[in-house]
């Protein structure tokens, strides 16, 4: 297998494209299996040449055969031999306007409010929001169990409000679902579960018992098939969980608070599975949540939701890098011990108590080109001492993100120079405490 590089002046949003089984004929013209699962569409551009479009291939993870001019060595293409769309390229979900009432007049609960959302193909998309927000509400009207008040879903160009019941049933098999609470059927074997879906599905017994094997293997529980729900974990159920929600092959997976009763070593796999499962499969997978550190694990975009409507969303880096609403601030809070320092503030504690000239600062690293040994840079230059108190760096999307709390010592006038420098070189820079004053 190579990796064959786009190159030229009109650059795809993605600029790699993956081939296999590559034969290179005279004259530099080859054919070979173009795949990646996450790629939603090709087109060819020049004339006279024939690259089929690799919608379904590609979701799928599937190989399609296709030609193109390729010189022997160069794994390159021109840019403008093939183009397509990367992760959320396509809306695969669309939601117009979606509002949700219980009961009516006076007591009428609105809990979901107005909202609309596109959601790409192949992304991993979170939905946080408090107790009551109304995320678990919007997410059932994704399938319909909840029938919205008012508003439009449309999942892969079909507006679900509209369809038949008989024609509904058939469309949500496209569209898995998994609860914090697992909803096994005690009963039944985790294979009897995990087989249930593909009832009437017209699949042989035999061809229903190698797909259930499969899918547990996937899952990472092939050798629990004849044990019952009552026999497993927490984590083991709701891999049975994940496995009955993929039985039908479904494009989406709505997973409502499906870490919530875990605990976090084993929240910790669940998500590591449903990356997975996103990177292979090409699934698009939807997450309610109600923590901040779920969402900054696995998710491409987030939208936070208050009182029933989405007042933020946006890329997982952008929205913790710059929160723009107070409930974002507060879920980020979660995630994060640099608030610590207000409350050993106030309670005088001797690990914030100053000398006079120095600051306590709050450095916030929010731009994904900061990756420089920022506050040793500092030190040196300026001549000025930083006594870190806490520090809180993660990685969100591959760049680093979080910051450290401070004491700054040193002369007043270097001081403001370091700040000014910070400030520059994107530090998010904020004064918790300054006792300059007092020099």
């Amino acid at each position: 297998e190579i990796t064959t590089r786009l190159v030229g002046s009109e650059m795809c949003i993605r600029d790699s494209l993956h081939f296999s089984n590559v034969n290179v004929h005279e004259h530099g013209h080859g054919d070979a299996d173009a795949h990646d699962c996450s790629c939603s569409f090709a087109c060819p551009i020049r004339t006279g040449t024939k690259l089929p479009p690799l919608i379904e291939s590609a979701q799928k993870g599937l190989a399609t055969r296709t030609s193109f001019d390729l010189k022997r060595g160069a794994h390159e293409l021109p840019a403008f031999f093939v183009c397509f769309w990367d992760k959320g390229g396509i809306h695969l979900i669309e939601l117009k306007n979606i509002s949700k009432d219980f009961g009516s007049g006076e007591k009428a609960v609105h809990a979901v409010r107005d909202v609309s959302l596109s959601i790409g193909s192949g992304e991993i998309f979170g939905i946080i929001g408090f107790s009551g927000a109304g995320k678990s509400t919007l997410v059932r009207c994704i399938n319909l169990l909840e029938r919205p008040s008012s508003g439009s879903v449309f999942v892969a160009g079909q507006d679900l409000t509209a369809l038949s019941a008989k024609d509904l049933r058939a469309a949500r098999k496209k569209i898995g679902m998994i609860f914090q609470h697992f909803n096994l059927m005690p009963s039944r074997t985790v294979a009897g579960n995990v087989a249930y879906p593909l009832k009437g599905s017209g699949l042989s017994k035999e061809d229903i018992q190698k797909k259930v094997a499969t899918l547990l293997e996937l899952v990472g529980i092939g050798d629990k098939s004849d044990a019952y729900p009552s026999q497993l974990s927490g984590g083991q159920k709701q891999r049975v969980a994940i496995a009955r929600a993929l039985a039908n092959d479904p494009q989406v997976l709505l997973c409502d608070e499906a870490t919530s009763a875990l605990d976090p070593q084993t929240t910790k796999a669940i998500l590591h599975l449903l990356k997975h499962l996103n990177e292979t499969l090409g699934i698009t997978i939807v997450l309610i949540t109600h923590e901040m550190a779920v969402v900054k694990e696995i998710c491409d975009r987030v939208a936070v939701m208050e009182y029933g409507r989405v007042v933020e969303q946006g890329e997982v880096f952008t929205v913790f890098a710059e929160p723009k609403q107070d409930i974002t601030k507060s879920f980020i809070h979660t995630t994060s011990n640099l608030q610590k320092v207000e409350a050993l503030i106030a309670e005088d504690s001797p690990v914030t108590r100053l000398q006079p000239g120095e600051l306590i600062v709050r450095l916030s690293y929010v731009q994904r080109n900061v990756n420089e040994p920022i506050i040793s840079a500092v030190s040196q230059m300026f001549n000025v001492s930083l006594n870190i108190i806490f520090a809180d760096i993660t990685i969100v999307q591959d760049s680093p993100i979080g910051g450290t709390v401070a004491i700054i010592s040193g002369e007043r006038k270097q001081i403001t120079k370091a700040i000014e420098y910070l400030i520059e070189k994107n530090v998010g820079v904020e004064v918790i405490k300054d006792a300059r004053a007092d020099r």
